[in-house]
């Protein structure tokens, strides 16, 4: 069996989840002890030099990012497809992807920085949150024209570009950000939760924060050391949030990518 290392609330690995459900592929997932400390350990570091989720395990092969796994998965299990045969249209698919792994996935990582681990209060709170709320109704407003009169962002079924990009709506309209009522994506995304592969990593998602304090500030003095990469900390910094930055590092509460 498969066996994939993911965090719950890990849009690169819910979609990875995804598409393994819509394949039927059987699969264990599992958190890695130490994940998001900086000081992750084990088997899950084993051929896994970034020391990210996900990672996945086949036998004695070991993968790590999200996209080369989902196109592992691919190659490896072509049945049902994810990806359309022409060139254009899979090279549309990937595009849609990048987006939302790289534009998307920063403005829900922020607006988690600052509402989970509350490394902004007050005004800076509010600045991050409304530059979050703008940005976030730029990308719904360019998916709007990239879904148009499709039934799925892949086109005539669920597919590789749905799997990527559910993870960071629904995220958005879980804070209140999500589309409008009753317009193309929102329909595209009540039809996505209606999957059983989408309604399992939501279950997954939601299970995991239940089991943990809304407020999870407390973390950051005892040795978490939340991920600072490319995206992630391009957002903070042009969204108003250089302070932040600079209190991380005095603080040794945030990190970067790992050097090999």
């Amino acid at each position: 069996m498969l066996t994939l290392y993911e965090h719950p609330l890990s849009p690169y690995a819910q979609k990875c989840k995804i598409v393994l459900l819509e394949k039927g592929i059987p699969f264990e997932a599992t958190l890695p002890n130490g994940f998001g400390s900086g000081q992750a350990g084990g088997d899950f570091t084993v051929g896994n030099p970034r020391h990210e989720v996900p990672m996945l395990i086949d036998g004695d092969l070991r993968i790590f990012d999200s996209t080369v796994i989902l196109e592992y998965i691919e190659e490896k299990w072509p049945t049902p497809p994810m990806l359309p045969r022409d060139p254009a249209a899979r090279a549309r698919i990937r595009m849609l992807e990048d987006v939302a792994d790289t534009h998307y996935e920063a403005i829900n990582w922020g607006l988690m920085e600052i509402g989970f681990f509350r490394r902004a209060t007050g005004a800076l709170a509010d600045t991050l949150k409304t530059r979050a709320a703008e940005q976030t109704a730029g990308l719904l407003s360019w998916l709007e024209t990239e879904i148009g009169a499709r039934e799925w962002f892949n086109g005539e079924s669920f597919g590789w570009a749905d799997a990527a990009i559910v993870p960071h709506v629904g995220t958005s309209a879980a804070a209140g950000l999500g589309p409008a009522p009753a317009s193309p994506l929102a329909l595209w995304l009540d039809r996505c939760k209606a999957r059983p592969s989408v309604a399992a990593v939501d279950r997954a998602a939601q299970e995991w924060r239940a089991g943990v304090p809304s407020d999870f500030s407390g973390a950051l003095a005892q040795g978490f050391r939340r991920q600072y990469r490319d995206h992630r900390l391009e957002w903070m910094m042009r969204s108003g949030g250089l302070s932040v930055v600079l209190d991380g590092l005095e603080k040794n509460n945030l990190r970067f990518g790992n050097e090999f």
